[in-house]
């Protein structure tokens, strides 16, 4: 039989945990924040391990360090800029000035 106490034990673990590592999220994690956080985690873990990096290369019959490159580059802005916030106006980009 679960208790309040085991409730209210419970929650404090989990904010604890959420409080430590940021990749866990919150109550107010966007669905971009957590897919982010995600794909940075994927990239993270094949850029530190060399069999899965050289398997990625291997299957894209790319070399390994331009693999990895990418997968770091990727890391930036995993899911694209992010959204507007409300209230805010979205930004647009004029691609002519950047060429």
């Amino acid at each position: 039989m679960v208790t309040l106490a085991d409730k209210l034990r419970t929650q404090q673990e989990l904010e604890r945990l959420q409080a430590k590592y940021i990749g866990t999220g919150h109550p107010d994690t966007t669905s971009w924040e957590w897919k982010t956080n995600i794909h940075r985690d994927t990239y993270a873990s094949i850029v530190g391990h060399p069999p899965l990096l050289s398997y990625m290369a291997l299957a894209e019959n790319e070399p390994a360090a331009k693999v990895r490159a990418r997968l770091i580059r990727k890391m930036l802005q995993p899911m694209g800029p992010p959204p507007p916030r409300e209230g805010e106006e979205p930004m647009l980009v004029d691609r002519k000035a950047d060429s």
